[in-house]
């Protein structure tokens, strides 16, 4: 269960600090505060804990550096950081068994999203529909309705996770409430189907791409279209943010990965190298590492700063359609074409550690909670959804 400390203590006249909030993958605390009359959130990334960090050391670290963090809020920021540490050591170490299978849908999905807590899951569907389901019990919640075509993206804004995000063939997208299904807002402007959706972890902005070749950024609060990003020559099928929300990066069907900074929506870097198509992109919990897939058969992964190539993962034997990384960006997830998910080692020597089979179809989406030690693997041309729960072991297998 996630842990909320709520404190109230007034630091300055503006800012008062309202709660901390812990987000598992990758670990982190975000700092809730109000300015202004404003509520306002601060992300502290913990890219260096481990189970053998002393959180004291760090929560003092962490108070000298943060001025909302005041003497009588650190004994919670140690209990906080206990928290996720606890995690950290009950996630190591395991093995996927076969947990259930969601009947999710009329018609075949399109992807499956977890919430921060790994409790609630996301489907898509090609019925037009959003479903959000409890991974627990395996009981749908809610239908999310709404869109006039197909649904393919679907997202929670971590660490609230009190909203979720959708993209559709409709080339609309739309923002839910996470607890009732009701609809936000309808985010309009693309000209092609929508096909990759994002929240900032600030969850000011998210980010959308479509198959029109371009991707857009748009204000959560109004609605409104705050940026386009054009330079690709070809659909924009996958978009990521920076964990500090001032990069996105975008994979496109013209075989490269764009990287931009939201803060001017210029491009500033390009990444070069896949022979075929990009199927998906993201950053490692730190965003020193940039991960992609591609039609080519293989993943690669790419140096943040220097934008070069730093491994291609070759052992599928068909297209890599998603790619994952683990809770602490060592270890990398991909799905393909050949049914079967792989478990690849990103952290020393790129080596196999764990081939999943199950599927009779292609893989189409592989997405992990480290909340919950699971990893949901997705069937795109059926109406299923495996949900991969680890026990304890040295090994990664399938049983």
């Amino acid at each position: 269960m996630i842990f909320i400390e709520r404190v109230f203590v007034l630091k300055t006249p503006t800012m008062r600090l309202k709660r901390f909030l812990l987000r598992y993958f990758p670990p982190g605390i975000a700092l809730e505060y109000i300015q202004g009359g404003k509520t306002k959130t601060k992300m502290l990334g913990l890219s260096s804990l481990s189970t053998r960090t002393n959180v004291n050391e760090l929560a003092a670290t962490i108070a000298a550096d943060e001025p909302l963090v005041t003497p009588s809020v650190v004994p919670q920021l140690v209990e906080s950081l206990c928290k996720l540490q606890t995690k950290l050591s009950d996630a190591s170490n395991h093995w996927f068994h076969n947990s259930k299978t969601l009947k999710t849908h009329l018609l075949p999905l399109t992807n499956v999203a977890f919430d921060k807590q790994g409790k609630r899951c996301l489907t898509g569907s090609y019925d037009r529909t959003c479903k959000v389901w409890d991974t627990d019990s395996g009981k749908e919640l809610c239908t999310l309705k709404g869109h006039k075509n197909v649904v393919y993206a679907v997202t929670f804004n971590s660490p609230f996770d009190d909203k979720i995000l959708t993209g559709s063939f409709d080339k609309t997208a739309c923002l839910w409430s996470a607890e009732t299904g009701e609809c936000y807002s309808t985010l309009w402007g693309h000209t092609a189907e929508v096909v990759a959706v994002q929240f900032n972890l600030q969850c000011h902005l998210v980010g959308t791409s479509s198959m029109d070749s371009t991707a857009k950024l748009f204000n959560i609060a109004t609605g409104q279209e705050v940026a386009t990003l054009h330079g690709h020559t070809g659909e924009v099928i996958a978009l990521k943010f920076s964990d500090d929300g001032n990069q996105i990066i975008t994979g496109s069907f013209d075989h490269s990965i764009g990287v931009w900074d939201t803060r001017t929506a210029k491009r500033v870097g390009i990444l070069n190298g896949h022979l075929q198509e990009i199927s998906n992109c993201l950053f490692n919990h730190d965003g020193s590492l940039i991960a992609s897939s591609s039609m080519d058969k293989t993943a690669k992964v790419w140096d943040q700063r220097t934008f070069s190539s730093l491994a291609t993962i070759t052992g599928h034997n068909d297209e890599v359609l998603d790619i994952a990384f683990d809770y602490k960006g060592h270890q990398l997830a991909t799905a393909s074409t050949d049914a079967t998910a792989c478990i690849w080692d990103v952290h020393s020597d790129f080596k196999l550690l764990a081939k999943m089979k199950g599927h009779k179809e292609e893989v189409s989406k592989s997405c992990g909670s480290s909340a919950s030690d699971c990893i949901a693997r997705q069937n795109s041309s059926s109406v299923e959804c495996r949900h991969w729960e680890l026990y304890p072991d040295t090994r990664w297998t399938y049983r």
